[in-house]
């Protein structure tokens, strides 16, 4: 909001502004018609050469959603939340689209990889967006992808599709925060990368944002390695998040699920 002339605003910007993840709702349910009309949001984003290789899962099943909450213990409003949805990177429409049209599939590759990935990144997105402008919250739920294979096996994912997020959407029961961001410069670059600067901006960017949001110690991470810092701030975070490998069985699942990244 600080980086906003006044002159440039409008709701929609200041809709993306002020958004913040909302992980609590209200149990007022979502009525069909503004979720329908969410989906159409979502459908309307760009898609790479209007492949359109996404697919979004709507979980209303009680039973279904408390057996994915299993598998994302960090996530209680999974089985609460008025609307999850789960979004999937989806090749497999095209292959059989191929098929049926007597063509060979030419690109099982890492460039399909992505492209599917970025379609469905942008209709979730243009979906949230949709919904923050209803008043509603959401929150994009990476952690469906800790248990991939679980996951993928309950909502009965064929292969060339895998789930990239989920989405927990409804009315919000409490506000949230606006986490503080990198500063523009660290992130916008102008004609070509220059991150001369990175490390004096990132002690800045560590010293705004702790005055702010001080990560509390019960939230330090990996502390059975690296013990806990006695003073702890948004780069300490990252770097010890990073220095472990996560989902590191996501390759052989997407091999199995018949994807190609060479």
């Amino acid at each position: 909001r600080d980086a906003a002339s006044d002159d440039v605003l409008n709701t929609t910007i200041e809709d993306l502004l002020n958004r913040r993840s909302i992980r609590r709702y209200t149990d007022e349910p979502i009525a069909n018609e503004v979720l329908d009309t969410l989906l159409a949001c979502a459908q309307s984003a760009p898609t790479k050469s209007n492949l359109q290789q996404y697919s979004i899962i709507v979980v209303s099943d009680v039973s279904l959603r408390q057996r994915l909450a299993e598998h994302c213990p960090k996530t209680p409003q999974l089985t609460t939340c008025p609307v999850f949805l789960v979004f999937c990177a989806d090749t497999r429409r095209n292959q059989r689209v191929a098929k049926f049209r007597n063509h060979n599939y030419a690109n099982n590759n890492l460039d399909g990889f992505v492209n599917a990935v970025i379609d469905a990144a942008m209709a979730m997105q243009c979906l949230i967006t949709a919904a923050e402008s209803m008043g509603l919250g959401c929150a994009a739920i990476s952690e469906i992808r800790d248990r991939i294979e679980q996951v993928s096996a309950l909502l009965e994912l064929p292969p060339g599709v895998f789930p990239i997020a989920g989405l927990t959407l409804g009315k919000p029961a409490a506000p949230g925060f606006i986490n503080q961001r990198l500063a523009p410069d660290i992130v916008i670059h102008r004609d070509r990368y220059d991150d001369s600067g990175l490390e004096t901006d990132i002690e800045t960017y560590d010293a705004r944002r702790h005055a702010i949001f001080p990560i509390p110690d019960k939230a330090q991470m990996h502390t059975d390695k690296y013990g806990t810092a006695a003073e702890y701030r948004w780069s300490e975070n990252t770097a010890r998040q990073l220095s472990l490998p996560e989902r590191p069985e996501f390759r052989a699942f997407l091999t199995a699920q018949g994807f190609d990244l060479d």
